[in-house]
C-alpha cells in the first residue's frame, strides 16, 4: 500500500506555530512566513501540505484564508486545509482558494449527513474528515469545537457511517498526544483500520522520530502528518520521505 508523508502548517495571525492539545494558551512560534515554509517543504520533496487555520477553527470563520490561498499558488503542492468549515459556503471558499482537499472536522461530527451529501457532490477524494478523538473508557469519543465540548459520539459509530457514505479519508488524532512528541497511539490506528479497512488514514499527533513514522505504517494506515517534529529539526522532511 502507498504511503504519503504530508508535513503541516498550522497558522495563527498569519505566522505559523503549534499548539500543545489544542491549548491556544500553549503556543510556540516557528515562522514569521507560511509560504516560505511551504516552497521549503516542495523542494524537499514533498507532493501534499497539511494546513489548519488555527484561528478559524476557534471562530469559525477563516482568518487565514489569504495565507492558504497564496501558500495554494505559489507552491508546488497539493493542498488540504481545514479550520472554519462550518457550512458548504465554507468549503467552496476553500476550493476557490486552490484547496485541492477540504478538511472538515466539528460538522463531520455534529453533522454527519450533512458531510455525506458533500461527499456525494464533490466526490470522496476532495474531503478529508479529521476525526479527533480521546479514550474514554473503552470507546474513542470525539469531541469537538477545539476539544472543548463532549459531542456524544464514539469513532465505532461514526466509522460505520461514513464507510456508507463512501468516505476515503480520514485524519485520526489521538488529542492526548497532539504536539507533545511522544509518539503515535499505535492502538487507534489498528482499532480504526478493523472499523474501517478501506479508510485512507491519515495519522497525527506526537511523531517524535523516523521510528515512529515505521510504526506507524507498519499499522496499516496511509499517510502520517508531521507538525512539530520537522519544525524542532528532529530529523528532516527528506529523511522522513525515505520510511
Amino acid at each position: 500500500m502507498s504511503f504519503e508523508v504530508i508535513p503541516a502548517i498550522d497558522l495563527r495571525g498569519g505566522r505559523v506555530v503549534r499548539l500543545r492539545q489544542g491549548d491556544y494558551a500553549h503556543e510556540t512560534m516557528f515562522a514569521d512566513d507560511p509560504v516560505e515554509l511551504a516552497r521549503r517543504y516542495a523542494d524537499d520533496g514533498a507532493r501534499r501540505l497539511h494546513v489548519v487555520d488555527l484561528d478559524g477553527a476557534r471562530s469559525g470563520r477563516f482568518e487565514n484564508l489569504g495565507v492558504i490561498e497564496n501558500i495554494a499558488g505559489a507552491c508546488r503542492l497539493d493542498v488540504q486545509a481545514g479550520g472554519g468549515v462550518r457550512d458548504r459556503e465554507g468549503l467552496q471558499r476553500l476550493y476557490a482558494a486552490g484547496v485541492a482537499r477540504a478538511v472538515v472536522g466539528s460538522v463531520a461530527v455534529r453533522d454527519p449527513a450533512t458531510v455525506a451529501e458533500w461527499i456525494g457532490q464533490y466526490g470522496a477524494d476532495r474531503l478529508v474528515l479529521a476525526l479527533d478523538v480521546r479514550r474514554q473508557g473503552k470507546a474513542w469519543c470525539l469531541p469537538v469545537h477545539g476539544w472543548t465540548e463532549d459531542s456524544g459520539v464514539e469513532l465505532a459509530a461514526l466509522a460505520s457511517h461514513y464507510v456508507g457514505a463512501g468516505a476515503r479519508h480520514v485524519l485520526c488524532t489521538d488529542i492526548s498526544r497532539d504536539g507533545t512528541l511522544g509518539g503515535f497511539n499505535l492502538e487507534l490506528y489498528l482499532d480504526l483500520r478493523k472499523l474501517a479497512p478501506d479508510f485512507q488514514v491519515q495519522a497525527s499527533g506526537g511523531a517524535r522520530s523516523l521510528d515512529d513514522i515505521r510504526a506507524v505504517r507498519g499499522a496499516g494506515t496511509g499517510a502520517v502528518i508531521l507538525g512539530r517534529a520537522l519544525l524542532e529539526g528532529r530529523f528532516s522532511l527528506k529523511e522522513a520521505l525515505r520510511c
